[in-house]
């Protein structure tokens, strides 16, 4: 607490309000922005190694956090005072950091993936400034964050051989997807039959109680729509520039509308965890099936332009 208490102590309003934007890439919508851009428009394989280096690190995230059941540093110490705009952003408990799980995790697949050197700068950048910035707002102390920071570079480093192509690779892929079913049920399971300290905070158990079914919805998404793609789709990637900005500005649209537009639908006829995990089904069955029936016509429209050039 002494480093988050010397931290509160040289905020400044320029310092903060650019802490606050950039704690935002660790966010969920973030990366799945990211993941399904990398999905649509540069490598399927390179995707779906970005989403499950995600979702299992959210897996063990969320684990940890309700184990552990670490209290946020203003619950630890009542005299600290954590920045009001990051609070909303700090659900469940703090141990481990979350949104430094997500932003080294996948910041770091981006890196291994081996882009241009601009693109690599940029994701060392953001994986040292996101957790620097849960610690500047007061959400995590420097164990929340290191622990995290950790985990994610040794999930990113161990799959990172399901990125590339080939059989063998495909064969981890699928053996990947299956462990992330398996453990991501084995974490639903969990959270519904422990018994819980009588001290558990009602509100962060609910919290983890939604992460397990919404994380359970997104891997049986995830491998309903890789069997559909291997079988039925085996979409292309590729596009001209403008056409692949047109197919994600679309694509992510439609996504965001599924995940807030079905979400009191879903809630009206079925309990709510179970919902949450069917309207996260249904976007990742989106991102990874219906979305990409679409992506032929996005290159057919690049390569028309070509010809009209001509």
């Amino acid at each position: 607490m002494s480093f988050l208490r010397f931290l509160e102590g040289i905020r400044t309003p320029a310092v903060t309000g650019f802490m606050s934007i950039v704690t935002y890439c660790g966010s969920e919508i973030f990366f799945l922005l990211l993941a399904v851009t990398v999905f649509w428009c540069v490598s399927k394989r390179s995707g779906y190694y970005i989403l499950l280096v995600g979702f299992l690190g959210t897996i063990c995230n969320q684990f940890l956090k309700i184990w552990f059941r670490v209290p946020r540093p203003w619950v630890l110490d009542p005299d600290f005072h954590v920045v009001e705009s990051a609070r909303a952003g700090a659900a469940g408990y703090s141990f481990p950091s979350g949104h430094t799980q997500n932003i080294v995790g996948t910041m770091t697949c981006v890196i291994l993936l081996k882009p241009g050197k601009r693109i690599r700068a940029v994701a060392a950048a953001l994986l040292l400034l996101v957790p620097f910035s849960r610690m500047y707002l007061g959400c995590h102390t420097p164990l929340d964050v290191g622990v995290a920071f950790v985990l994610a570079l040794i999930l990113a480093a161990a799959l990172r051989p399901a990125a590339d192509e080939g059989e063998r690779a495909d064969r981890l892929l699928r053996i990947l997807l299956a462990v992330s079913f398996l453990v991501s049920a084995a974490y639903v399971g969990f959270v519904s039959l422990y018994r819980f300290p009588a001290d558990t905070d009602a509100g962060n158990l609910g919290e983890a109680v939604k992460n397990a079914w919404t994380l359970f919805g997104c891997v049986a998404g995830l491998i309903a729509a890789k069997l559909l793609d291997d079988r039925f789709l085996c979409f292309p990637v590729e596009a001209v520039w403008w056409a692949q900005i047109l197919k994600v500005v679309l694509g992510a649209g439609l996504l965001l509308v599924i995940r807030m537009g079905l979400k009191a639908p879903l809630r009206a006829v079925l309990p709510q965890y179970p919902a949450d995990a069917v309207r996260y089904f249904l976007m990742v069955i989106f991102a990874g099936a219906v979305w990409p029936m679409t992506f032929p016509r996005f290159a057919r429209l690049g390569r028309r332009g070509r010809e009209d050039g001509r």
